[in-house]
Parts: structure tokens; sequence; C-alpha cells
């Protein structure tokens, strides 16, 4: 016979154990991400980031160590698409916007670069909006306004050199001045005219509508009549496999934020799932190689969620790898709120 003391040291374990083993599953959201097809949480990172192919990896790690070339290559090679160029830019201008060094050298030895130019400018740009900040202006303090101005106005300097050099057919010298406009606060009548340029290049630039729709949203020159009167225009003009529809999810989001308490009915409305339902129509028909195709599947993932259809939204995640993308990257922690997205996508569908 068991003794007393044996019985209830045993009792405590299981206990303890029970407990220890509940708290892990809510820590974990009841699911288990590789056996879900999914990429652990401590390997996730913002989508562009971390350049997608080993060429442009080898290329950043040899602008890392200082040299200039092999970036030159990849960024002025090949016969992507303009938007694809403008993408595959992004890990170059970050770490430009920290460490220069590499850029003055490649714009020393190659001063007719347009891919230089343009990488300048953006680095500029990225490095101006990180002394701002992402918060509202009422809470950007006078310092960092004043910082963030002066920045800017040296990337608009420079985004006139890579105008100068861009060659016939490139918008993306005009491209990158989006978010100079937005932070000088051009008028509507001047961005018109910036627009008009982009789109006599490239009518259909992913990155471009982008930022357009975040110029045309209520918290920066806009309203939401603006914001969606833009994104309906750029939807009925675009062909199938484009990703435009995805504007109209966006436009959506910016118009919560300013009204969250309309979130639920307008979330669950007949407009949202016909949008919901025509950029997973649009998704179907992109090439795989298109380079919205990660954000679009960020997006439309979140919108299914918001839609009441969590399981829909499974194969979107597996989909995006490690790559966080969509609205979760606004967020503080957004590793941590894209993971319980997936997570509430995963048993839902279990």
């Amino acid at each position: 016979m068991h003794h007393p003391l044996v019985i209830i040291s045993l009792v405590v374990l299981l206990v303890r154990l029970g407990l220890w083993l509940n708290k892990r599953r809510k820590a974990t959201g009841g699911v288990d991400a590789p056996a879900a097809g999914l990429v652990p949480r401590a390997e996730l990172v913002e989508v562009g980031r971390e350049p997608a192919d080993p060429s442009a990896q080898a290329a950043l790690d040899a602008a890392k160590a200082g040299d200039w070339r092999p970036a030159a290559a990849h960024l002025s090679g090949g016969d992507a698409d303009w938007s694809t160029r403008y993408t595959r830019m992004s890990p170059f201008s970050d770490l430009a916007a920290t460490d220069d060094e590499w850029l003055r050298r490649w714009r020393t030895e190659q001063p007719d670069s347009p891919e230089a130019a343009q990488v300048h400018t953006d680095a500029l740009v990225r490095r101006a909006w990180e002394i701002r900040t992402a918060k509202y202006a009422s809470q950007v303090s006078r310092e960092q306004a004043i910082g963030f101005h002066q920045v800017l106005e040296q990337a608009a300097e420079v985004s006139q050199d890579a105008i100068r050099l861009a060659p016939a057919g490139d918008p993306n010298a005009w491209v990158v001045q989006q978010s100079i406009a937005m932070g000088q606060g051009w008028s509507n009548e001047r961005y018109r005219a910036l627009w008009a340029e982009i789109v006599a290049r490239e009518p259909h630039h992913f990155t471009a509508h982008t930022a357009a729709l975040q110029y045309w949203c209520e918290k920066w020159l806009g309203s939401n009549e603006l914001m969606h009167g833009f994104a309906d225009t750029a939807i009925a003009g675009a062909p199938a496999g484009s990703l435009q529809t995805v504007l109209k999810l966006r436009a959506y989001w910016e118009q919560v934020l300013r009204d969250r308490s309309a979130a639920s009915a307008l979330y669950r409305s007949a407009e949202y799932t016909a949008a919901v339902d025509a950029a997973l129509a649009d998704l179907a028909a992109a090439d795989p190689a298109h380079p919205g195709l990660v954000a679009s599947r960020g997006w439309i993932a979140h919108a299914l969620i918001e839609n009441g259809r969590p399981a829909q939204a499974l194969e979107l995640f597996r989909g995006m790898g490690r790559e966080i993308a969509g609205p979760w990257t606004y967020y503080g922690n957004p590793a941590a709120v894209f993971d319980a997205a997936r997570r509430k996508a995963a048993r839902a569908a279990a």
C-alpha cells in the first residue's frame, strides 16, 4: 500500500503538469504550427525585409561588406517588369538607410546609374520616416518633425537626379517620390501630375497603387470618398491577376481605422464579402512571380478572417511561408499578432 504522502505528491505533480500543459496550449493557441503547415513563429520576418532568392541575398551581403557591384548587377539586370524591379530595391534601400558607404561608392563610380539614384532617394525617404516614426502628427515631437523634413528635402533633391537618369519607360523614379509627396503634403493637383507620370509608364504598378491609396486616404491628404474612388477606378481598369482588387480591402481597413465602431457591420456586409471574393479570384489569376503576391495573400487572409471565413485563410498563410504581410505589419509586435491570426485560421480549419 502506497504511503499517503506519496499519493499526495503524485497528485500535486499531475496537477502541476496539467496546469503547465494548459498554459502551453493557450500560449500556442492549441495549434502546432509545423503540423498545420505553417512556419514556426521564431522564423517569421516582415515581407520585403530579406531577399527571396539566393542571388539577391549574395548581392546584399556583398553590399554590407562594401562591394556595390553585385547590387548594381542585380538591380539593373533581367527582364522583370518595373513593379518587380522596384520591389527588388527594398532590402538595399533598408541597408543604405543605415549604412550608405557602399552606395556612396556606387554613385561616385557610376554617377549615371539610374538604379543607384533610385536607391539613394528611397534610402533617404526611409531615413526620414524613421526619424518621424509612424505616429500621428500630433504625437511627433518638434525635433522629429524638423529632422524629418530636412532629410525628406534631401530625398526630394536626389529624386530629381533619379528622374533625369531614368531610362525611357521606367516609372520608378516617380514612384519613389510618392512618399515624399505625402511627407511634404503635396496638393491633390500636384499629386495627380505625379500620378500621371507613373501610369503613363506603367498603368498597373502594384507598389505605386498601394502608395497612392495611402495618399488618398483621410489620414493623409484625401478622404474616404477619394480613397474608395481611387480604388474602384484602379480595379475597373486592371486586368485579372493584377491584384489591384486588394486596394479595396485596404481601403476598407483604412476606413475602419478612422471609425472602429463600424468594423463589425462593415466587415460582414454584402459589399465587403463581394470585395473579398473579387480579391480571391484576382489572386487565383495572378502570376506566381507577381511582386505583390505575398502582400496580397496577407490582406486577403485578414479579410477572410474579418468576414467570418477564417478556415479559408489557412492556405493563404501557408503560401506566405515565413513572411509577415497584411495589416499585421502595422502593429508593434507583428510576429505575435500575425501568428495569432494564423492559429485562428488553423483552428477553424481543423
